[in-house]
């Protein structure tokens, strides 16, 4: 029997060429989207979810249970960009994004858990993103949904290693997808004292619309799937993204601040 996937944020971007690339390689996948009547054309079944609403989480993974009688696989992918100074970011809009990057897949999780510890089988691996190992200016609240997604994954892995379900974090660098259409963008304020924040933001968009494809992050969940003991972290991206995270880890701390202040010409 092919293995069961279900992967949160399938409409679009990452998650839809995940989706697309596993379904090729002959896996049962199920997409999730708030509105699935909106994509007639998805090559594999779209079910509702909202990440932010624990009853289309529930109904989701039932239909999947139902439909399937087992899950094999979350890809826990639904997550949202957010830029402005810390400062200027309205409350509502922080708490937005942690409900959509963090509490959103944590809630995911703890439906489907259940159903893998009963089979004493399952992978769940989290999407979370290289921005998530530091914090980056005007992406500060980003970085902070992703890599608390990060560390929990962490402790995931410990509180269900006597269940057979096993937990990974995939953080992808910068990819061409539609996430800056989505983003909330803070609005510059024309009596801002963040003078500089326009030209980050104009950096960060152009960075986004010139990377490449992201079957690459695809093929990496293809990868992790097939892997009998998966790594606790993967990174997909440019060179120079996934060596940041070994710079900071090398670097001292002011030497690398420095570093991202020079990258943003701040």
């Amino acid at each position: 029997m092919s293995k069961v996937v279900l992967i949160t944020g399938g409409s679009s971007g990452i998650g839809k060429s995940i989706g697309e690339y596993l379904t090729d390689k002959g896996f049962t996948v199920y997409g999730t989207s708030r509105n699935p009547s909106n994509y007639t054309n998805s090559k594999f079944k779209l079910v509702a979810l909202d990440v932010n609403d624990t009853n289309t989480i529930a109904n989701a993974v039932q239909t999947v249970i139902g439909a399937e009688g087992k899950l094999d696989v979350l890809v826990n992918n639904a997550g949202v960009g957010i830029n402005g100074a810390v400062e200027e970011i309205p409350q509502e809009q922080i708490q937005h994004n942690f409900n959509t990057n963090f509490f959103g897949p944590i809630n995911v999780i703890k439906a489907v858990l259940p159903h893998m510890r009963k089979q004493q089988s399952g992978l769940v691996i989290n999407i979370t993103s290289i921005a998530g190992y530091m914090g980056l200016p005007y992406r500060g609240i980003y970085s902070a949904s992703k890599g608390a997604l990060e560390i929990v994954t962490e402790a995931l892995r410990i509180e269900t290693k006597d269940f057979g379900v096993q937990f990974t974090n995939i953080a992808p660098g910068d990819f061409a997808t539609n996430i800056a259409a989505g983003r909330y963008h803070a609005p510059v304020l024309k009596d801002s004292p963040y003078t500089k924040y326009p030209n980050v933001l104009k950096d960060i968009d152009d960075h986004v619309d010139n990377s490449s494809s992201p079957i690459a992050v695809a093929k990496k969940v293809y990868q992790v799937i097939n892997t009998k003991n998966p790594k606790i972290h993967y990174k997909v991206g440019a060179f120079m993204q996934k060596f940041s995270i070994v710079l900071k880890f090398l670097l001292p701390d002011k030497v690398y601040e420095k570093m991202l202040i020079n990258h943003y010409k701040l």
